[in-house]
């Protein structure tokens, strides 16, 4: 049984090592939410990937610390569940705020595995003892800037290039990309920045042979992409329109995509993550694992997921050391060669490295039942 005594929130603010540009704005910097449950002398633990503002979806930092202080936590504190999805089914009766759920979910069903001395990876059913990595570049100075950046992580092996581009940045950095290395597997991230208006410069971007074009339209459209699907050649990626299970199922059988990012925090958490994975597989639609700028504990959760055998493409889990100095685990995670080692032991098979993070907390609370 999975008994819930305690829980830590703990806020940490942690400076990227590079200037992450996309179309919603310039990043610098990442506010990371950690939870940690308390369950049997263990702790499982967990990352919220909201945002100071609703700019990615419409969840905040704020909104997300409000819930799990005064209205999820008291929900489980002190309480026993057989599982995390009976866990998940106590919080399921509210609408929305499905990242401030996946952190109550995601950090006990770190904690069940841990209980049950087993990796997170093999309860949800993965087998992989690594998995393939791509990265995530964003939008640079100019075509040679973004070639030389391109090329360095070409040279490290990683297994996809993701450029991200916005309308007036997208044909001239593809075809570049695209010139300088005819070989690699390439996509493009839009961010949803764009309309059906234009269905020429997206259609423009079926001539460079990418894997696919990740959310060109609105966060919230799938009808438009459906539109849109069916005037390019290119498959789409749906990211932020897809937040359950049935939204994947709608999304596929309208043919608004071929392709599915799995956030897992985006959906709710695990469980719902692995009903997106096994719809999509049922519609044949390979799937692969999203980043948010995770620190390390969110990026264990995601290399766990991924070992599921539908994440048949290259994630965003890159190695950490690309954007953290120091990290808020223990445990190094780096890519090598394209392939990401899945954390050994049981749970997420990370640990908080606890100094650290007591050095730069901004917020550090305790609950009790």
């Amino acid at each position: 049984m999975l008994r819930i005594e305690a829980a830590e929130i703990i806020v940490v603010r942690l400076p990227l090592k590079f200037r992450f540009e996309t179309s919603f704005g310039v990043q610098t910097e990442k506010v990371v939410p950690l939870l940690v449950l308390h369950g049997g002398g263990l702790q499982g633990l967990s990352e919220g990937t909201m945002e100071f503002a609703p700019m990615y979806r419409e969840e905040t930092i704020a909104g997300g610390l409000h819930l799990l202080k005064d209205v999820f936590l008291p929900r489980i504190l002190g309480k026993t569940f057989a599982n995390p999805e009976d866990l998940e089914a106590a919080l399921g009766g509210f609408r929305g705020n499905k990242m401030a759920r996946a952190m109550v979910e995601m950090a006990a069903w770190d904690l069940w595995a841990r209980m049950l001395d087993v990796p997170l990876g093999t309860l949800l059913g993965g087998r992989k003892t690594e998995v393939e990595v791509g990265v995530s570049l964003g939008i640079q100075a100019d075509e040679a800037a973004t070639v030389d950046v391109v090329r360095r992580h070409v040279e490290q092996g990683y297994r996809r290039i993701k450029l991200k581009i916005k309308p007036g940045w997208d044909i001239q950095p593809v075809r570049a990309t695209r010139e300088a290395f005819p070989d690699i597997r390439l996509t493009v991230d839009a961010n949803s920045a764009y309309t059906l208006a234009d269905t020429g410069r997206l259609r423009a971007l079926d001539e460079f042979g990418l894997t696919y074009i990740e959310q060109p339209l609105a966060w919230d459209d799938l009808i438009d992409h459906a539109t849109l699907q069916a005037r390019l050649t290119t498959p789409l990626c749906l990211d932020e329109s897809i937040t359950t299970a049935q939204d994947a199922r709608k999304g596929l059988a309208l043919g608004a995509g071929g392709v599915i990012n799995v956030k897992v925090a985006r959906v709710g958490g695990h469980a719902e993550a692995r009903r997106v994975h096994d719809i999509s597989q049922a519609f044949g639609a390979p799937v692969w694992c999203g980043g948010m700028l995770e620190s390390g504990v969110g990026r264990a959760h995601n290399i766990h997921l991924s070992t599921l055998p539908n994440f048949t493409l290259p994630g965003d889990t890159s190695s950490a050391s690309r954007y953290w100095a120091t990290d808020v685990i223990n445990e190094p995670l780096e890519a090598v060669d394209g392939l990401m080692p899945v954390p050994t032991g049981p749970g997420i098979g990370v640990t908080l490295n606890r100094e650290f993070v007591a050095s730069i907390a901004e917020l550090h609370e305790e609950r009790t039942a």
